[in-house]
This record gives C-alpha cells, sequence and structure tokens, in this order.
C-alpha cells in the first residue's frame, strides 16, 4: 500500500514518531506539512481535526496522533 498521506508540522514529536514507524515498516507515505503548505491546514480545520498527525490511508479509516496499534494495519 502506498497511498497514505501524513499531515504534520515543523517540531512535532508525534509527527516525527509517526513517519519514522512508517519508514522503518517501508510504508511509503506522502508528507503534508501544514507549516510549509497553510493550504492543508484549512483542510483539516474543515474535516474537524484540531491536531497532528493525521494519517489518511486511501481504504481505511484516518489515524490520529501516534498510534503504532493502528499504523501496524498498514504494513503490508
Amino acid at each position: 500500500m502506498n497511498n497514505v498521506i501524513v499531515y504534520s508540522k515543523n517540531n512535532c514529536m508525534q509527527c516525527k514518531m509517526t513517519k519514522r514507524y512508517l519508514s522503518e515498516h517501508n510504508v511509503k507515505f506522502e508528507e503534508r506539512n501544514i507549516n510549509q503548505q497553510p493550504q492543508y491546514l484549512d483542510f483539516l480545520k474543515q474535516q474537524g481535526y484540531q491536531s497532528v498527525p493525521v494519517v489518511m490511508p486511501a481504504d481505511s479509516d484516518p489515524i490520529v496522533g501516534f498510534r503504532p496499534d493502528s499504523l501496524k494495519g498498514l504494513v503490508g
């Protein structure tokens, strides 16, 4: 699976841990940093999210925060 989007921001420990977990388990993802690309902050707010990271797999429910228990479902 490689249709995973990770919304993150600068200086976010949970974001770093989420990206590290995905990388260590060879899960390909696209990072969208809300500090560098503020339009994604508006998108997340419209969806009702108030914190990052938000992991959006193409074929399952979004994962909010660093949740190794949920992230392991993305490991193929």
